[in-house]
């Protein structure tokens, strides 16, 4: 074990804990020394303190026959900084219960009175055996039992009787493993693509590779062991680190702790951590499936020996292999290679492998992936037809693609058919609003497009964009505008004619613009479908693009894909087709509802607010993150948007869309009314009743109601807590947008009352809103504004750059997020 180079004073060594406590904190700020190194320096510190401890209390007690054993982490030689403490106090049953209490006493309360978190038990050899018996996780303790003190011989006994259990007791308990790392990995997720993932807990974490040594220990089966110590040990590594940087005992990376500790471990930034951490739990993740997998296939074969005994009376034959395509197999539940097949000599056996493995929805062997890895022979440029074909299939295979796709992956399979796809490969999203990685995003695109390929006339084209609408991300600049780049070239290396590779490059280039422009756009303005139409080129395009929009949201994450942004994104695309198929590219005026129709009349007649508040009920998407929809008519004034949008605030709604025309009302009644159509969510609590909302309304309208003051004294009397700092505002001019007004475009972080500050700023700036078209991803808000001048026409330039000056300017002073 590793020496421990700290100071040698008379308190080191004693039962004394000053002196521990020095040595332990001269270790953990000691610069020259970390990682495991550091790790066993500690452990081998923290022994010889418990050692004196235990010496002491046991002279003290006059109990013989005993032993300090520490179990778990600890057991492993493995402490962090702010680790629990294991410790068993295992004794043969002779010594009195008040001499027992006294030993333990003279152990646990020096801990504990170092601030120490301690997991500590008392029990005698056999009562070690029944609970780790009874409880799996004190079983999988002991497993790593190692002595600290007192008698060598009742430690080692019971370490030899524990590892006994377990192997004689592994075909019921390594079912029961398995069950709990899924359970597990259900509650916390996949460590691999978390952006605030649970180090320990989450799936391909410490825990994961704790139970594949338990399942090593057992002799039923081992884990895949390249590259898995070292996975582990920058696991450890990084919480580590991450407990010195919160000085807390935590597993959970934060998201405002990971420059921190990115730093504290001397590296560039976060995201190369991130990248780190999920290239770890990834091959942590895949030991296990091809680990438990072998456990299962061990187990079956044990149970299912003693009957074919009976039945055949001698040994039966080896599994039966079914063949699935040329040079693959089916062999007990996996998907393999045949016996005559020959990688070296036939280039199209990974993706024929890979596609009937994905479209059987079977496992590829560990094996077969590592023969195929060394021997496959690259395949030409450009790709055959089969190759390009069994691409497209194993794309559309729908779920089981992920699990052969991440085999292929950790073999380097696909960064040798793809090498432009080692520059997303663990790439990292710090946005709340992705859930995956981007390679794992790109994956689960062409998944969700693969249950879209009966709305396009090529499917082909829409799963091989999906899969590549992202690649950009790995390099500098516009992902979209990069990726085009490479989306081209791929297509024409894996042997896509010129117009297809055509398409396909349009579509990455594309990828956002319908989503971006359904959302933030005024879809009556001519210019906007106009431009849309011009970008995509045809109505086969159009169609395509149409299918990755929705499977590019969906793989995002449920704050991207909505029922609502669905339905404005259909809206575009009818409207584009249209002018695609050369009818006139002026609209029609967009119909009024006769919900929003009585509205406006009565708000007329009244001469003030009328409002409807109203649940939505449909329920015809689960990914639907909107709450209830609110409809507001008022008379055209000035001030509405700042104000609705204060009294909003007011209430703690919170705003996920918006959107705002002027509606004129037809003879005989005459006149505009402007029209707010809201979504609205309660950010905590029920929502308010209308009529409150409608009466705060009024007086807000009138003057009676300071909406700023009001919102000041609520930010005073519940500061916000501090978390991760935000990028700055920023605001900008979409060119060519619009023939009739200039557009605003602001970006910023969603915080309570943002769109009355923007539209306060706006009515300030003297210039009018004529609509307004407000979304929310995650903790982000993109905000688009059509303004005018007092004339009603289009800003000048001059007039427009001091405008997102001064919007910039009054942004800088939005509060932090919660």
């Amino acid at each position: 074990m590793t020496s421990v180079e700290v100071s040698t004073g008379a308190n080191d060594g004693d039962s004394e804990p000053g002196g521990y406590a020095a040595a332990r904190l001269r270790l953990l700020t000691e610069k020259g020394r970390s990682g495991p190194p550091r790790r066993a320096a500690l452990s081998e510190l923290t022994d010889g303190w418990l050692a004196t401890l235990f010496a002491g209390a046991a002279e003290g007690s006059g109990v013989g026959g005993a032993s300090l054993v520490a179990v778990g982490g600890y057991g492993r030689g493995e402490l962090s900084p702010r680790s629990d403490l294991d410790l068993l106090l295992l004794h043969d049953g002779r010594a009195d219960a008040g001499a027992l209490a006294l030993l333990a006493d003279r152990i646990w309360y020096p801990v504990w009175d170092l601030g120490l978190a301690l997991d500590h038990s008392v029990r005698t050899p056999a009562q070690a055996r029944k609970t780790a018996g009874e409880d799996l996780k004190v079983q999988l303790g002991l497993l790593d039992a190692r002595h600290v003190a007192g008698d060598l011989a009742l430690t080692t006994a019971l370490r030899t009787t524990v590892l006994a259990d377990w192997r004689n007791t592994a075909p019921k308990r390594l079912p029961e493993l398995d069950e709990l790392c899924r359970e597990r990995a259900q509650r916390q997720g996949e460590l691999q693509y978390l952006l605030e993932g649970d180090l320990k807990e989450a799936r391909g974490g410490l825990r994961d590779a704790t139970a594949l040594r338990a399942v090593a220990a057992s002799w039923v089966a081992d884990a895949p062991r390249e590259g898995l110590a070292e996975a582990r040990r920058r696991l450890l590594d990084v919480r580590d680190a991450l407990h010195l940087c919160t000085g807390r005992a935590t597993d959970r990376l934060a998201l405002q702790e990971q420059d921190a500790v990115a730093a504290e471990l001397g590296l560039l930034d976060a995201d190369v951590m991130l990248r780190q951490v999920s290239e770890s739990a990834r091959v942590i993740s895949y030991a296990g499936d091809v680990t438990w997998r072998e456990v299962g296939r061990v187990l079956r074969a044990r149970s299912a020996r003693p009957r074919l005994r009976q039945l055949f009376g001698g040994r039966p034959g080896g599994p039966e292999r079914t063949p699935l395509a040329e040079g693959v197999v089916e062999q007990d539940g996996e998907v393999g290679l045949a016996l005559a097949a020959r990688p070296e000599k036939d280039p199209v056996l990974v993706l024929r492998a890979a596609a009937a493995a994905a479209e059987a929805g079977l496992p590829i062997s560990l094996h077969a992936v590592r023969h195929l890895a060394s021997t496959a022979k690259p395949l030409p440029t450009p790709w055959p037809a089969e190759a390009r074909d069994r691409l497209v299939s194993l794309l559309g295979a729908g779920e089981s693609t992920v699990p052969v796709w991440e085999a292929l992956e950790a073999e380097g399979l696909i960064t040798a058919l793809l090498p432009d796809w080692e520059r997303v490969r663990c790439r990292p999203q710090r946005n709340a609003v992705h859930t995956w990685t981007v390679d794992r995003h790109l994956v689960e695109t062409a998944v969700r497009a693969s249950h879209l390929t009966r709305r396009v006339h090529r499917p082909d084209l829409l799963l091989v964009a999906a899969l590549l609408h992202d690649i950009g991300k790995g390099w500098p600049g516009d992902h979209a505008v990069a990726g085009e780049t490479i989306a081209r070239d791929v297509a024409t290396r894996i042997g896509f004619d010129t117009a297809d590779v055509a398409v396909i490059a349009t579509l990455v280039r594309h990828h956002l613009l319908l989503i971006e422009t359904a959302t933030r756009r005024d879809l009556d303005d001519p210019v906007t479908v106009r431009s849309v139409a011009d970008a995509v080129g045809s109505t086969g395009t159009l169609e395509l693009l149409h299918a990755l929009t929705e499977a590019d949201a969906l793989a995002t994450g449920p704050a991207a894909w909505s029922s609502w942004r669905g339905s404005l994104v259909a809206d575009l695309v009818k409207r584009a087709s249209a002018v695609l198929a050369g009818k006139p590219v002026d609209p029609e005026p967009a119909a009024v509802t006769a919900e929003q129709e009585r509205l406006a009349v009565e708000a007329h007649r009244t001469g003030g607010p009328v409002l409807a508040l109203r649940a939505r009920t449909d329920g015809s998407d689960e990914h639907e993150p909107l709450g209830v929809e609110l409809l507001v008519a008022v008379p055209d004034q000035p001030g509405v948007l700042p104000v609705t949008a204060g009294v909003l605030a007011l209430h703690r709604l919170t705003v996920r869309a918006a959107d705002l025309r002027a509606v004129e009302l037809p003879d005989p009644v005459g006149g505009s009314v402007l029209l707010l159509d809201w979504r609205v969510a309660a950010a905590y609590g029920s929502l308010p009743q209308a009529a409150r909302l409608r009466a705060d309304l009024v007086r807000a309208l009138e003057g009676s109601l300071d909406i700023e003051a009001r919102l000041a004294e609520r930010e005073a009397a519940y500061p916000r807590r501090r978390g991760a700092q935000a990028p700055p505002a920023r605001v900008t001019v979409a060119p060519s947008a619009s023939r009739h007004a200039t557009v605003i475009e602001v970006r910023a972080q969603d915080v309570p009352g943002l769109l009355h500050r923007i539209g306060h700023a706006l009515e300030s700036a003297g210039v009018r809103v004529r609509s307004a078209h407000v979304s929310t991803l995650g903790s982000n808000a993109v905000d688009a504004f059509y303004v005018t001048d007092a004339r009603g026409a289009a800003l000048d330039p001059g007039e427009a750059a001091r405008l997102t000056g001064q919007l910039e300017s009054a942004l800088g002073e939005v509060p932090g997020p919660a």
